[in-house]
């Protein structure tokens, strides 16, 4: 499509051949012989608008200036260059200020034109991809997208919906793998922070002697391979979230530093000695049993209380099978359409199979588990022996006692130490037997007497 300029200029000579010449560089082109006119066609009924006008700055009636004030506040979308003489250059720092692109010299060049115009395009479609990024983001994030019919994971939801627009730091917990960032991420996008940065870092993924100058930055010199200033996380996320996850592993030292860092809102980075504020607001999550590591003298009392202002508690997948199918349709659609291929869910007998499975990684194992089963899917449905093997090899049902005949006992164990083992070496033969120490030979007849299928 078309960009539309629209150009402004009372003196003819400018302005037609201004236009003649944009036209033949493939823009749609009006003109407007003064700033009268040019309101009347941006504001009027049958105009669909214009990316960009070329206004004169020195005109009868409605001069440049005037004329980008009354338009930015209708079409703040359309963009101004202006057109001055040398003499009046300070006008065109005005409307530059005013919110004005750029600005052209008088006599014109029109390359240096068309190079500003081109930039000024490239700019508006950056600025559209950002917008649309951060709008497709914001409708991710939203908690009415998030997935959950059960009555526990409504809970979590409602949660979110009273909590988002508060000040109040939020404490996450649940098992590992039950979704905590994303709900921090979803907090976030909810909230009046919105348009500012969600900074997410996982504590227990550093070391804890780096903890602090992540966390706080460091100055140059501070320490050896201090070669230059460095900003840390709170300044990173300052007007916006900075979400700490595994909160629990900070060591002590730190959680005193992060205490002050809540309650003053300032942050001393290391080798500094001037406190730098922040606006920040914090969200945190762990596995761990906090007050059990409070007993234990791992983690400090003010801390706990500083951050868990308001707790979300998730559930784990055993607490929220009903919300299983609905989990899998979406990590269905999500990588199928990623892949490419024509998978549209799974067979009965794989939803019986994944519904009644432990999951001891939570949503992270059930939603790898489908990413696998769409790699090895050559139909439209998924069926059992997509899954990873642990899932859907025969195994012999537990007993809740175990039988009193001893070979028969050592079979039942056989056979589950050596499925589990095949199971965590991706199948290999090879690698199983060295884990379980003893040949292949040996291993190919264990799996013959005890029947275990290598589907």
């Amino acid at each position: 499509m078309k960009r539309k300029i629209l150009v402004v200029d009372d003196e003819e000579i400018i302005r037609n051949s201004l236009a003649y010449f944009l036209q033949s560089e493939g823009f749609s082109v009006d003109e407007a012989g003064n700033g009268e006119i040019a309101l009347e066609k941006i504001t009027g009924a049958e105009s669909s608008g214009y990316d960009l006008v070329i206004t004169d700055i020195k005109m009868p009636g409605i001069d440049g200036i005037t004329l980008l004030q009354k338009v930015s506040g209708i079409q703040p979308e359309t963009f101004f260059i202006i057109i001055t003489a040398f003499g009046a250059l300070e006008t065109a720092v005005k409307a530059l200020r005013l919110g004005a692109y750029d600005y052209i010299m008088k006599p014109l060049e029109f390359d240096d034109v068309l190079f500003k115009i081109k930039k000024l395009f490239e700019h508006k479609e950056l600025l559209l991809e950002n917008k649309n990024l951060r709008k497709e983001i914001n409708e991710k994030y939203d908690f009415e997208n998030l997935i959950g019919q059960t009555e526990k994971m409504q809970a979590v939801f409602e949660s979110i919906k009273k909590v988002a627009n508060t000040t109040g730091n939020i404490l996450i917990t649940g098992k590992s793998g039950t979704g905590k960032e994303l709900i921090a991420r979803s907090l976030h996008y909810c909230s009046k922070r919105k348009g500012e940065r969600f900074v997410a870092l996982n504590c227990g993924a550093i070391s804890e002697h780096l903890v602090e100058s992540e966390l706080f930055g460091y100055k140059k010199g501070a320490f050896t391979g201090a070669i230059k200033d460095k900003k840390g996380f709170f300044e990173a996320a300052n007007k916006g979230t900075l979400f700490l996850d595994e909160i629990g592993v900070v060591p002590l030292n730190v959680q005193a530093k992060l205490l002050r860092a809540i309650e003053q809102k300032e942050i001393i980075p290391v080798g500094e000695t001037m406190p730098v504020q922040i606006d920040v607001r914090i969200i945190t999550a762990t596995n761990l049993d906090l007050l059990k590591a409070i007993k234990e003298e791992k983690f400090r009392l003010d801390l706990y209380y500083r951050l868990n202002v308001i707790e979300i508690s998730l559930p784990s997948l055993s607490e929220r099978k009903d919300d299983i199918p609905l989990l899998v349709n979406h990590f269905v659609h999500k990588y199928s359409k990623e892949m490419s291929k024509p998978v549209s869910g799974v067979d009965n007998e794989t939803m019986k199979i994944l519904i009644n499975y432990n999951w001891k990684g939570e949503i992270r194992e059930l939603q790898n588990a489908i990413e696998r089963a769409i790699i090895f899917c050559d139909s439209s449905l998924i069926s059992p022996n997509n899954l990873p093997p642990n899932m859907y090899m025969e195994i012999p049902e537990e007993k809740t006692t175990t039988p009193d005949d001893l070979k028969e006992a050592m079979r039942i164990y056989e056979h589950r130490h050596i499925a589990e083992a095949l199971s965590n070496h991706g199948m290999k033969k090879e690698e199983t037997a060295a884990a379980l120490g003893i040949s292949v030979s040996s291993l190919y007849r264990k799996l013959d007497e005890l029947s275990i299928s290598l589907k």
